[in-house]
């Protein structure tokens, strides 16, 4: 294996790692992360994540190290097996040039080195234009307000294996983007971090866990009148925290998924002293904000066209 491929393996965010495997924080700060070690039962937090570093330390038994150490002991695996696991993972991050999309931006060869995601996807450009078929799946799919939602998105274009591909984009705050296509896929453009919007507006801030809710949110809205933030994964809570601690903000509306996870994170919210209304109660009966917003188009859609068959029978009446 490349040099570079294990150094982007163990950039691979272990609190990322963590959460796929369903093992949640204790305590989360900007920096670091506190477990139960999921090494061994315990009451009280010994494993300690550096956010910074990507490294853990087990404090109990004194030992920790990278990624890959952690997967050896958790998986029990050997350090080849270890490394393949990991790069299954993280074949969905891609590292993104370091030049800045204008109309569409071409890769240089030089570039096209550092973006090679595990040896099997290398990106080739970034254009402000979806395609077709991606904005009939926002639109169609999604019940997205293309107008809206287009000013907000990137289209990302990738090969693998020689076969090219093109995904939806929302940038974060470090240059970063999370990716969508029209199927299964989700991915990201590492680093991973928030997305703050409408800076400038008024509290509370409205609270997303993924962008495709907050799509949906500007599309059943007229005008937003409030700051917003999409956390790219609820892994971001500590570093969304931090941001609005950082800019004075007292009160958000969450509309976060109405699971376990999102339950825990709007908790999260509230232990870290904000006033939060969460906004889920308003779509118990959904998943998320866009399965919602999703039904309702569906359920208007469905009474205009029973309204005109009604009036057409009535014409053939007349």
């Amino acid at each position: 294996m490349k040099k570079e491929d294990l150094s982007l393996i163990k950039r691979y965010s272990i609190v990322e790692y963590l959460e796929r495997k369903g093992i949640r924080p204790v305590r989360k700060t900007s920096t670091y992360v506190m477990y139960r070690s999921p090494l061994r039962e315990e009451t009280h937090p010994s494993f300690k994540v550096d956010r910074e570093k990507n490294l853990w330390i087990d404090y109990a038994e004194g030992r920790g190290g990278s990624i890959i150490d952690l997967c050896m002991r958790l998986e029990g695996c050997t350090l080849s097996e270890a490394i393949c696991r990991l790069e299954q993972n993280t074949s969905e991050y891609i590292v993104p040039s370091s030049s800045s999309p204008k109309r569409e931006t071409s890769i240089s060869p030089k570039q096209t080195e550092n973006t090679i995601a595990s040896g099997t996807r290398r990106l080739t450009s970034i254009s402000d234009t979806l395609p077709p078929h991606l904005q009939e799946y926002l639109k169609k799919e999604r019940c997205i307000d293309l107008e809206k939602a287009t000013p907000f998105l990137k289209c990302i274009s990738y090969e693998v294996r020689g076969r090219r591909h093109e995904t939806i984009g929302f940038a974060n705050s470090s240059g970063g983007y999370e990716l969508r296509d029209n199927k299964i896929f989700k991915g990201t453009i590492a680093p991973k971090d928030i997305t703050p919007i409408f800076e400038d507006r008024a509290q509370p801030v409205c609270l997303f866990e993924g962008f495709m809710d907050f799509l949906s949110f500007l599309s059943m809205k007229g005008e937003v009148t409030n700051q917003c933030l999409v956390m790219n994964s609820v892994s971001n809570e500590a570093r969304s925290i931090h941001y609005l601690n950082k800019r004075n903000i007292t009160s958000v509306r969450a509309f976060l998924d109405n699971d376990d996870t999102g339950r825990k994170a709007v908790q999260e919210f509230v232990n870290a002293g904000f006033k939060v209304e969460d906004m889920a109660v308003y779509y118990k009966d959904f998943k998320d904000l866009n399965e919602y917003h999703v039904s309702r188009v569906r359920e208007h859609e469905k009474s205009q066209n029973t309204s005109n068959k009604i009036k057409q029978v009535k014409l053939k009446i007349r």
